[in-house]
């Protein structure tokens, strides 16, 4: 598959040739949905808890006599219905990781990758470096692209000043190919690699 490599001027720089096995997969809602869902899963730090009945302050000893006090029959203070008493079905610390093999996330991204392409939400850069690393610079050039919400993957090591002008940008995200992820790839409407990020993820995933 030929792709037309841009630069962030807007002018064309030659084309280059996309690996089927990478970027031409039908696309599958079913194993993005689960890598999704793998993904926000695994951020859950599971550490939220509430004290039971067990575990809260109080006496044991019966509240009051069984018969004449003309109330209900309570045991313990430490009760649900108390102030202070325990919480029922409370949140406890737990790990809320799932299980996905390494093949079907392998298969995700590929699939993640391969809808922008279907998509022609994929782009091409020559290369992310900037001359001058100002915000309100690349923020007009992002413009005159037409990239709005635009995820920006490059080689092994972001450009410093690149990844500086555009992390105050809103809708503007910048990884290095190492942290090319699905649900960053489909939050963002378009997907920009630069030509070391495509020989990267081709090496990685083929």
């Amino acid at each position: 598959m030929k792709c037309s490599v841009t630069t962030l001027e807007n002018k064309a720089a030659g084309e280059i040739e996309l690996n089927d096995s990478v970027f031409g997969l039908p696309v599958r809602a079913d194993i993005l949905g689960r890598m999704v869902n793998w993904q926000l899963a695994k951020r859950r730090a599971g550490n939220h808890k509430v004290k039971g009945r067990s575990e809260v302050s109080g006496s044991t000893r019966k509240i009051t006599k069984q018969k004449g006090g003309g109330g209900a029959r309570h045991g313990s203070i430490r009760a649900p219905i108390f102030r202070g008493g325990g919480v029922v079905h409370g949140p406890v610390v737990r790990d809320h990781n799932l299980d996905l093999p390494k093949k079907v996330r392998k298969l995700a991204l590929k699939t993640a990758l391969s809808s922008k392409a279907a998509d022609g939400k994929l782009i091409v850069l020559d290369s992310a470096d900037v001359k001058d690393a100002k915000t309100s610079a690349l923020s007009k050039q992002f413009g005159t692209l037409g990239w709005g919400s635009v995820l920006v993957i490059d080689g092994a090591a972001v450009n410093e000043g690149f990844a500086r002008a555009a992390r105050n940008i809103p809708g503007v995200d910048v990884l290095p190919q190492q942290g090319a992820n699905v649900y960053d790839i489909l939050r963002r409407d378009t997907l920009v690699l630069t030509k070391d990020a495509v020989e990267a993820l081709e090496a990685r995933l083929k």
